[in-house]
């Protein structure tokens, strides 16, 4: 095909090389979209995924005898990987769940609070009079670096732990656009 063309072999590499690229970096974006609950966007991102990867494998089967073609195609998926973890960590989709241990009872919870965060806290004790302050908080996962931070500024001693969360229900809300993509 590259002779009906008239590409160069170098160039076909480098192409190959972008498509794997593009086609890695959706797939690995689409699998996290997946566990996140997106269906909508997945089933979207697999297809044009899946186009593009038939495009660069069949340019790679149809010239087999061009070695760097092949050495092309798996630099494209090793640079994918990088490139579709680097997107996803950049639009930071779905939420968190922050649990934190606060030493400090009854001061880090307020404070969190005034800073416009939701906080469920429950006071406690650890015996031997260590009288400690339990939080959850469920953020956009955009937002917990923030929170983070906030946290160790207000108490450099809390203990805090940070998970994913599949999904959240808070209760009848008007329709947003992100729900059209679950």
């Amino acid at each position: 095909m590259n002779e009906l063309l008239n590409i160069s072999p170098y160039l076909l590499a480098l192409l190959i090389f972008l498509a794997r690229v593009t086609d890695v970096s959706l797939g690995t974006f689409r699998t996290i979209v997946v566990f996140r609950g997106y269906k909508l966007l997945a089933a979207i991102i697999g297809f044009f995924e899946t186009m593009i990867w038939l495009v660069a494998a069949g340019q790679v089967f149809q010239n087999l005898d061009q070695w760097y073609l092949a050495l092309a195609y798996a630099g494209g998926f090793s640079v994918g990987n990088y490139v579709g973890m680097w997107i996803e960590n950049h639009f930071a989709i779905g939420n968190e769940l922050v649990r934190c241990l606060s030493f400090n009872r009854d001061i880090l919870a307020n404070k969190i609070r005034d800073k416009g965060f939701r906080v469920v806290s429950f006071d406690g004790d650890m015996g031997d009079d260590k009288l400690i302050e339990l939080l959850f908080i469920i953020e956009k996962r955009r937002s917990v670096p923030g929170l983070i931070k906030l946290i160790k500024e207000l108490d450099p001693s809390a203990i805090y732990s940070v998970s994913d969360i599949k999904s959240v229900y808070e209760g009848p809300a008007p329709i947003r656009w992100q729900l059209l993509f679950r």
